[in-house]
């Protein structure tokens, strides 16, 4: 039987939290300030509504983000990262560093292949 390592490998623990499919994007888009829910939908218009939630939830459950729901009509619910979540902005930054520059070595290959 497997020993279930979340909690003590950094990496297995890193990697469960933000497993899901959007996880890295939604904490990326929340790292620019606080967003409601249909600013998020709008920013990633492949994501139904329903996944959407789904992982807010899940991101919420897990401690990197926070819900604020104001006590008004039509209801309002803002997501901001959490003390936690922001500490993950130098995570999200060589994410993207290292995004570019994969993309960099993805057009140069082409150009040799051509």
């Amino acid at each position: 039987m497997e020993k279930d390592l979340f909690g003590v490998c950094p990496f297995v623990t890193a990697q469960r939290l933000i497993q899901g499919k959007w996880a890295i994007l939604i904490l990326h888009h929340l790292s620019s300030g606080t967003t409601r829910f249909n600013e998020l939908q709008r920013k990633m218009p492949k994501m139904t509504h329903a996944t959407l939630s789904s992982q807010l939830k899940q991101l919420e459950r897990e401690g990197l983000i926070t819900r604020t729901e104001y006590p008004q009509i039509p209801p309002k619910v803002e997501y901001s990262l959490s003390e936690m979540g922001e500490k993950f902005g130098p995570v999200l930054e060589s994410i993207r560093t290292w995004g570019m520059e994969y993309i960099s070595y993805m057009h140069e290959k082409e150009e040799i292949e051509c």
